[in-house]
This record gives C-alpha cells, structure tokens and sequence, in this order.
C-alpha cells in the first residue's frame, strides 16, 4: 500500500491499525504483524543502518505506534547501547513486545508505552531518535502531531517518518481467472478507504502530503528523504505466502461492499489455500514494494 492503509500491513501500520478498529482479535493482529516484521526484516535492516549516519549513539529511540515492536528490535539491534521505548494504544500488542523483549534478552534496555497521538503525547520520552512508522496518518491533525513529537525530540535528535512510497504487488497483471489489472482496481479501493478513514477522524484536517514541508513547519531541519526496496522473488517462502494471504484476507473483508462480485470471487479464490491458482500454491506469487522514510533534525541549539 502506498498509504500504508491495509490493516496489518508492514505498518506496519503500523500502525499498522487503523482509527475506529475495536472489534479487531489483537492477538491474531500481532502475529499477522510480527509475521511482516520479519517478512520485511531486509528492508528495514536498510533503513536502520541509514539513520546511524544522524543518531550514531542515541541514549533513547522511540517507537511511535510501534505495535508488537517489530521495527523497535531492529532499532534495538542497531543502536545497542540505546534505551529502546515501544509506544502504542494497544495493550496486547506491548505485551507481545514485552515477552519478546524477554525471551531476546534485551528487557533491561526495552520500555513499552501505552500511547496514543496525540493526548497521551506527555508519556513519550525525550528520545534522540524518533520512529513514526505510517502511525501519523491515523491522527487528525498530522500537523499538530509531529510539532508535538518534536517538542518530545532531544535537541541534536532526528526523526524518521516513514509515509508513502509505493504500493506493493505481489502477482503478474494476467494471474490465469478473473479479469487482468486485479490489483491496480485493489489500489483504487484502497484509496477510496484511505480517504474515508482520514475524513472520519477526530478534528480531520486535509493536508498537502508534502512530508519534508511537514517536518519544517513543526520546527525541524529537513535533511534526507530515500525509499527503501524490499524485493522478493518468486518462489516465495512459506511465511511471505502466509503473511500475503492474511493481508488480503483482511483487505477481502474491509472492501466487501467496494469491489464487485466477480472480483470478490478472484480474491477468494486467492486466498483459498488450496486453489492451485492461490497465493499458497501459485509459483509466480512474489513481493515487491518500497517505503519512503523522511528524516528531519532538531538543532542543537533549540530547547
């Protein structure tokens, strides 16, 4: 998703959830992203490797909207003597990080928050480096959210906001049934959602999505924006089929009354783990995609 607005998706989000999501199973909801973390881990070893070059020994990271902490481990790993905060709304998704945290021996230097932009913006720490993993497009005001993020930014610090970039796709044009061109339509309706969860959110304000604009109107220096790859071919693993079933499992029940009959019927076919033509069992099923990550500083000199 160019938005990032499938629930679920590399987020994720992460969120990776979306605003007005309470009948949502948290449990299943964070394995499906801990499924992508790790689907992902390529990518986003990529990114954190690049924010070094700004934070090269940060005493805090935050993770905002960090669900079950997939990016946050990989902050943890890159940035070893760091405090690492994982702040979300969800309660069984810190829990989920924290076991991790556990289970990774790293509990001494992980944090989890609950937190939600942007009333609960006094709980986040100081930080040096702050991660804002395609959570900001699910606040009303984007602009008021990261000028408080910023007053919560170490001066010297940086942020990394990760929005936009490209859609992903994972079959040929033509997959064999249903009409060619399925996900092109499947972007359109994600548009179309994207559009209607933005205008339903408290104190909505529309907003020209000029990132780095964004960045400098909430008292930040602008110093770098790159789109990161992740490209896997096919064959796919059993664990990328698994992750693109769920996500589009989701996506079938979120654009039921958008799409028509004859494409409902693809994607259950899709989706059906024993449809040869399925994302499962299907040998041209691959993944493809690209995240654009947009860093900002705050000078030294401001308090």
């Amino acid at each position: 998703m160019a938005h990032g607005h499938t629930i679920g998706h590399g987020h994720g989000r992460a969120h990776k959830h979306s605003h007005g999501t309470d009948d949502i199973d948290w449990v299943r909801m964070g394995e499906h992203l801990e499924r992508y973390a790790k689907v992902a881990a390529p990518m986003y070893g990529e990114v954190t490797a690049w924010l070094r070059q700004w934070t090269p020994e940060p005493a805090v990271v935050a993770d905002v909207g960090a669900g079950p902490g997939g990016v946050a481990f990989l902050l943890a790993d890159a940035f070893p003597g760091a405090r690492v905060v994982a702040a979300d709304p969800e309660e069984p998704l810190l829990e989920r990080a924290r076991e991790r945290a556990r289970r990774d021996g790293v509990a001494d230097r992980f944090d989890t928050v609950r937190f939600e932009l942007p009333q609960d913006i006094g709980q986040l720490p100081t930080a040096d480096l702050m991660w804002v993993g395609k959570s900001l497009h699910h606040v009303g005001d984007q602009g008021a959210a990261l000028t408080a993020l910023a007053e919560r930014l170490a001066p010297g610090g940086a942020i990394a906001l990760l929005e936009g970039g490209l859609s992903a796709r994972s079959l040929p044009r033509d997959i064999g049934f249903g009409k060619p061109g399925l996900q092109s339509r499947m972007e359109a309706a994600d548009e179309e959602w994207f559009a209607e969860m933005r205008a339903g959110l408290p104190g909505a304000k529309e907003v020209v999505e000029d990132w780095a604009a964004l960045l400098e109107a909430a008292g930040l220096r602008h110093v770098a924006t790159r789109s990161f790859l992740l490209d896997l071919p096919a064959p796919l693993s059993e664990e990328a089929r698994v992750h693109l079933v769920n996500d589009l499992t989701r996506r079938r029940e979120m654009y039921d009354e958008i799409l028509d009959a004859d494409e409902l019927a693809t994607l259950d076919r899709l989706i059906d783990p024993s449809d040869p033509g399925g994302l499962m069992l299907r040998p041209d099923a691959f993944l493809l995609l690209a995240q654009t990550v947009h860093v900002a500083v705050k000078d030294r000199d401001q308090g």
